[in-house]
């Protein structure tokens, strides 16, 4: 009850700050609804960093991976929805990238062994010429 106190009077002196800034006010319903959005949205933060931990050290990873995220999001299927749609966007993104770096570094050592050969056959006419 303090905490959620705290945040109240907290959120209470920031929207005094910006109605003082902007000339704008702020009702106390506002206030309130706006004090429970925040606190609420601490604990959910709260809550899924403990999870993704959990679940990282049961997996013996340090890492949280898309599947972590997708397995806490499996309740709400939009947010899974949404969550794999971005998850396969990156991927796909990824793998683009790496598509060119290899055309790149190839053509780059198709490039250096045509110099090289070029530079051979140049060797090998000068000595027949000598």
């Amino acid at each position: 009850q303090r905490l959620k106190a705290a945040v109240h009077y907290t959120v209470g002196c920031l929207c005094q700050d910006v109605a003082e800034d902007k000339d704008v006010q702020f009702s106390k319903q506002t206030i309130a609804a706006i004090s429970e959005i925040t606190f609420r949205q601490c604990g959910t933060e709260v809550y899924f960093k403990g999870h993704f931990l959990i679940l990282c050290r049961h997996a013996k990873r340090s890492t949280v991976t898309t599947e972590d995220v997708k397995l806490l999001a499996r309740r709400s299927t939009s947010l899974l929805k949404y969550i794999t749609q971005k998850s396969e966007e990156i991927t796909s993104s990824n793998m683009e990238q790496k598509e060119r770096k290899k055309k790149k570094s190839s053509a780059a050592k198709e490039g250096k062994a045509a110099v090289e050969q070029e530079a051979a056959v140049t060797e090998s006419e000068d000595s027949n010429v000598a």
